[in-house]
This record gives structure tokens, sequence and C-alpha cells, in this order.
């Protein structure tokens, strides 16, 4: 039978609540613990998913001996505190993206994770879309050959930004590549699984959001190992009352025998009304400025919430992880060391765009801290 799931929950903010309300739809799921650091936001998830604990201590939560998984969903720049403290109990675990916006330091959690043996794994969300699982499939099975070249552009609003950064005043590392080009980035190694990058040259712009602290935008060109050049932007400095939620990507991927174009742009299903659509993206104390009223549906990466419950890839990202740990069953999921190389790739994108030249991968954390 599978096993019973006792879920710690560490940070109830927009992706935590979702999971955790999930959790509670998987039946395998008999106990769900929450921590945050707000207690009065871990109380009202509690209430919502009626669980069994709520606490704003991390060591509290961790103790219990319920738990025998856990979920890291706090801060990007608070993640290797509960990551390490969760490591100590050796259960699986789901954390959200990045391992930590320190280089060192997510080589630090990675090792931490190997030693325990722990499988983790890390959301990457986009894998679970259907296009894409269908995609890698095409590509495992030959159908367009040898890849050879790979062209991908990633286009968001600036809600994601403005709500991302005025939470902390640690800013330098949260660009567009490490907070959000990473989705890409992450999906098109999956796609070219066995591909390894040997150079990145790009250059970023800064004049819409370099007030904030971050870049306007990121391009890149990968050469890979075996000579299959990847191109590779994200601009994140859009309007906020761009149509789409938060993400639209375009892939393009061709080989020796075909090509496979995936639009991901949501641009086929546009609801515009008198009425405002909402911020699309929400995030605690967040607001856009400006009324939205026309909305690409779709667009919100997570999914769509229809009769009280979300549908879309986070539903069947979240649920697979339950089957995987209760069941064993083999899953897509981005690996702790995915995680870690796509931190890396993404750090050494902002750092060519600084020195004006490419840089020679692999690189070590340590380079890119320097």
């Amino acid at each position: 039978m599978p096993e019973r799931i006792g879920l710690a929950v560490i940070g109830c903010g927009t992706i935590g609540r979702i999971r955790a309300q999930l959790a509670r739809e998987f039946p395998a799921v008999d106990w769900l613990g929450l921590c945050d650091v707000d207690l009065d936001t871990a109380k009202s998830l509690g209430e919502d998913t009626k669980a069994e604990f709520v606490t704003d201590d991390l060591d509290r939560l961790l103790s219990r001996p319920e738990v025998n998984a856990v979920i890291v969903a706090t801060a990007e720049n608070e993640h290797v505190e509960p990551i390490l403290a969760a490591a100590d109990l050796g259960v699986p675990m789901m954390i959200e993206k990045p391992l930590a916006t320190d280089p060192v330091e997510s080589k630090r959690v990675l090792d931490r994770l190997d030693e325990k043996g722990i499988d983790a794994v890390i959301g990457y969300t986009q894998r679970f879309r259907r296009r894409f699982l269908t995609a890698k499939q095409k590509i495992v099975d030959g159908v367009i050959g040898e890849v050879t070249t790979v062209v991908t552009r990633a286009f968001m609003n600036r809600m994601v930004p403005i709500a991302t950064l005025r939470k902390t005043d640690q800013r330098s590392n949260l660009t567009p590549m490490v907070v959000s080009g990473t989705h890409s980035l992450d999906l098109c190694m999956w796609l070219m699984e066995g591909k390894n990058p040997a150079e990145v040259y790009a250059r970023s712009v800064d004049v819409a959001l370099g007030e904030l602290g971050t870049k306007d935008a990121t391009l890149g060109l990968f050469t890979m190992d075996d000579g299959t050049l990847w191109s590779m932007n994200i601009s994140w400095a859009l309007p906020t009352v761009w149509p789409g939620s938060v993400y639209g990507l375009e892939v393009g991927i061709v080989g020796t025998k075909g090509v496979i174009d995936i639009e991901d742009t949501h641009r086929d299903t546009i609801v515009a009304s008198e009425l405002p659509q909402g911020a699309g993206y929400t995030s605690k104390g967040y607001a856009p400025a400006e009324a939205r009223h026309v909305d690409f549906i779709g667009s919100y990466p997570p999914g769509d919430v229809a009769g009280g419950l979300l549908w879309g890839p986070m539903r069947t990202e979240t649920i697979s992880w339950f089957s995987r740990i209760s069941t064993g069953i083999p899953t897509p999921h981005a690996t702790a060391h995915d995680g870690h190389r796509n931190l890396l790739l993404t750090m050494a994108m902002d750092l060519s765009a600084r020195r004006g030249r490419p840089v020679e991968l692999p690189i070590e954390p340590e380079e890119l801290v320097e």
C-alpha cells in the first residue's frame, strides 16, 4: 500500500498556499503542518486547509514525528535555512527554485542533500505542460533527428519583478534570468538532455527597471559541447497592462530530420472586459497601479481556478510529486542537481553581460561570486 504522507509546508505565501491546498486533495496525505514567519499568514492557510499543525517556528514543525515529506516555498532569498534544517530529517523534499540565490550556498545545499541521500525535486512547473511533455517524447523518440539549433523567447510583464524585489533589499542576484528566465532555461536543458553548455555570451539592458536594482532583459547565445547553438532571451519589463498574466514562451527546436515549433504565449484564449481582470500575478501587499482589462487565459504558470480548484501544470506537478514519494513512480521533476546547474547557467549569462565577453562553461560557483 502507498506510504501515508505527513507533509510539512514551509512558507505559506502564494505557492505554498497552492501546494498545501492540493495536498488536501491527495488521499495519501493524512497530516499537514504549516510554518511561516508571519503567523497570521500561516493561520489563514491552516484554517482554509484544516491543517493539523500551524506555527511560525521552523524547529517546532520539523520536530513533529508525523513529518515524512517537506515542501520549501519561502521567498527566493530565504531557501537555505529551511532546506538545511529539513535535510537533517532525510525525507523527500520539493523545493521552489532556486536552492539559493548565492551560487556557493547553492553548492553547499546540494552537497548536504547528496550527503543525506535525499530525493529532492525543484519546482519547475513548465515541465508539466502537456505540449512540452509531448515535445520531449518526440525528441527522445528521434522524430526530428539530432537537435542542432534551439531558439527561446520569454516575455513577461513587470508585475513579477516589482512584487519580488519590493520584498527584499538583497537584490543583486534577483535578475530576470535568475528569477524567471531559469524556467525557460530549465525547460530547454531538459529538452536537450545530454548536451552540455561550453560557452555563453550575453548582453543585458536596464532602462525601465534599473531603479529597482534589476535588469529589463537579458539575451544570450549558448554553444553546446557538440556544437549545438541555443539562443535564449527573456524580458520581464513589459508594462503591467500587458495581457499576459505572467509568462509567454516560444521555443523552436531544429533537428537534422525535422523541427518542433512551440508557441506557449496563450494568445489563443483572450478575455476582454470593461471590468478589471485582476493582477494575474498575486503577491502579498502588491497590486498593479493600472487596471488590466485584457488577459491571456492560461498565462499564469500555476494554472487557472475553476469551480474553486486550481487546474493546470502546478496541479499536475504537485500531485505527481505526491505519487512519486508514496508509490515510487518515475516523474519528470527537475532534480536538485538540475536546479544548481540552472542557477550557475543563469548567473553565467549575467556575468557575461557584465563583462561584455563570452564566459567558458562549466564555471565554478566561486568565480560567479567574484
